[in-house]
């Protein structure tokens, strides 16, 4: 019986193709309303979460003890031991990868001004490890190590009117209180997936802002991953744990204590949830609202079956295999085509 039923609807679905396909479509354009509006929330909160990650926090930051309550101050003096700490990094299971990193505000001298510019000292050979940094240059090469090299961002090299090969003096305050400035041949031109960097931002090698800040041997910041199966919870108390039994001092933070953007991301995601729900019962309305139309168009033909035999719960079955169908295959294009 449930297999002639199965027969009749296929039959009633390739005889009115018009209604069925309208039916098909209103599923379709559901469906994929709500793969690719998913696609685009993911997406864009993945993308926001390894940026900060890549460029800001990390999974887990390790920083002097004292620098939070002196930041306004610009301490520059507070810093992070750096291969005091790489000791008990390289050793902690907790640790996917790590690199040091020291930010500092510098006056840029062109062509008789001064251009306000944030600079960022970087071991780009562990910075490989951390993430592909080579994805940052839209032209030219990465600095070298021991080189008064830099990349620049592009809309700071374009407001600079700088381009590869030309020299640019940075002039800022060291870690002891004096000023210095350094003399950098532009090597590259960066497109960080940050506009904020790409209009403030320079990178040279971390030796040199060592030598240049006179802060040898150590970073202003230490920026971690976890290593897999770790949270960064867990891998802050781990780190917080091992520095602590090597005798070092230092503030330890996961990433959700360190910027406020991450607790937002989970908000906005909870909200995407929510409008992705009024999607999902928006499309089930204009479904359920075809297949109604498609029933009382249908009424002859329902009493016509009736006459010839055809019991109540047997039409409700013929109906709900038709929509299973035509919502089956509607549903299918729609993913197929959301995803794509």
């Amino acid at each position: 019986m449930t297999s002639r039923i199965a027969r009749t609807a296929f039959k009633n679905i390739s005889r009115n193709k018009r209604r069925s396909l309208l039916s098909g479509a209103a599923i379709a354009v559901a469906s994929m309303s709500i793969v690719m509006l998913f696609a685009i929330i993911g997406g864009m909160s993945s993308d926001m979460s390894r940026n900060l990650r890549n460029f800001y926090t990390g999974d887990v930051r390790i920083r002097n003890s004292y620098f939070e309550k002196y930041e306004r101050f610009n301490p520059i003096h507070l810093t992070v031991e750096t291969e005091t700490a790489a000791d008990v990094l390289n050793g902690s299971p907790a640790v996917g990868s790590w690199v040091p990193r020291t930010m500092f505000g510098a006056s840029l001298y062109r062509d008789g001004s001064n251009f306000g510019a944030g600079g960022t000292g970087v071991d780009f050979e562990k910075e490989s490890e951390y993430f592909n940094v080579e994805d940052i240059v839209a032209a030219g090469r990465l600095p070298e190590k021991g080189r008064n090299e830099m990349i620049i961002g592009a809309i700071l090299a374009r407001n600079l009117k700088l381009e590869i090969g030309d020299k640019i003096t940075a002039l800022s305050q060291t870690a002891v209180r004096s000023s210095n400035a350094i003399t950098l041949e532009v090597v590259g031109i960066a497109n960080f997936p940050v506009t904020g960097l790409n209009s403030s931002t320079f990178w040279i090698p971390l030796d040199r802002a060592q030598h240049f800040l006179k802060m040898p041997g150590a970073s202003q910041s230490v920026l971690i991953k976890a290593a897999e199966g770790y949270s960064s919870v867990k891998a802050a108390a781990e780190v917080s744990k091992a520095l602590s039994a090597a005798g070092y001092e230092a503030e330890v933070k996961p990433m959700e204590k360190i910027s406020i953007m991450f607790s937002l991301l989970k908000l906005a995601d909870m909200i995407y949830n929510i409008i992705a729900v009024f999607f999902f019962l928006l499309g089930s309305t204009v479904i359920i609202n075809t297949t109604m139309m498609v029933i009382f168009e249908r009424m002859r033909e329902i009493g016509t079956l009736a006459a010839l035999g055809m019991h109540g719960n047997e039409l409700t079955r013929l109906f709900l295999l038709e929509g299973t169908f035509i919502s089956a295959a509607g549903a299918a294009a729609g993913v197929i085509i959301g995803v794509a």
